[in-house]
């Protein structure tokens, strides 16, 4: 374990495993250095690359100085860009989810990405999906820990309530209670992009450096439709398709995708 302090004072902390050239990984919602896919993932990449794990503020071992009602997504981006200073500078970047999402804007506001692979932002750009709430930051802040996470899961991720109700006996669900305090932080970072309007490219025109896109193959319409039209707005970003993976993207699924982009 070791530690970076962002530019306002937040200690961010990450794993460090691995050699070869530096890729720092940028988990999703609900997710840390050690819950998630990333630890796993970081175990398949090991042998090729130096994979930087970190726990984003506020989530884990790293702390949040700015706290829940002064968060602001160009501190998380300043937070990312300590992780690849301590990197060497310069780094490969895998996102995830809401992950994908961070890393998008951050390398839109010029940070030393050398190539990103963007898997699934939860982008909804369309009317084929039930929408989004436009409130659902302020909902999210409102809530108590156990009602944020169904209110993220159900009317966010679009789950049925049943489900999320059987969720609660998984012992996973102790571990999302305790960061359940950064979902809006989430819902920030998509921001406009996820209440069923066209993908504005004009956000991605500044982004310079390559970008992959990728979905899986049984992940929902709705979402294949929002990684295409991303793919379509970042300048001279590419897509694929993982077969029989959705956005519970196994590592031994994604790992090559990402050596192959990034090798």
């Amino acid at each position: 374990m070791s530690t970076v302090v962002s530019k306002d004072g937040t200690t961010i902390t990450y794993d460090r495993r691995g050699e070869g050239p530096a890729l720092v990984l940028v988990d999703g919602a609900l997710c840390s250095r050690a819950q998630g896919p990333m630890p796993g993932l970081a175990d398949e990449l090991a042998d090729r690359f130096t994979v930087y794990n970190y726990d984003r503020r506020g989530r884990g071992e790293s702390t949040d100085v700015s706290g829940t009602s002064g968060y602001e997504v160009a501190r998380e981006i300043e937070d990312l860009a300590a992780v690849i200073e301590a990197a060497g500078g310069s780094a490969y970047v895998y996102g995830s989810s809401s992950g994908a999402a961070l890393a998008l804007r951050a390398t839109a506001a010029g940070l030393p990405v050398e190539k990103l692979v963007a898997f699934e932002p939860p982008y909804v750009v369309d009317d084929s999906r039930k929408q989004i709430p436009r409130n659902w930051v302020t909902e999210l802040q409102s809530r108590a820990p156990d009602d944020a996470i169904k209110y993220f899961f159900t009317k966010g991720i679009g789950l049925p309530g049943i489900l999320v109700t059987a969720m609660k006996l998984m012992p996973a669900w102790k571990q999302m209670r305790a960061i359940a305090h950064t979902l809006p932080y989430d819902a920030q970072v998509v921001g406009g992009n996820c209440f069923g309007e066209p993908m504005d490219a004009e956000q991605w025109a500044p982004i310079e450096r390559p970008v992959l896109v990728v979905n899986g193959g049984k992940s929902p319409a709705w979402m294949k439709a929002s990684n295409r039209a991303l793919a379509d707005a970042v300048p001279g970003s590419g897509h694929t398709e993982v077969p029989g993976q959705n956005h519970m993207i196994k590592a031994s699924a994604i790992a090559p995708v990402i050596a192959d982009f990034c090798g």
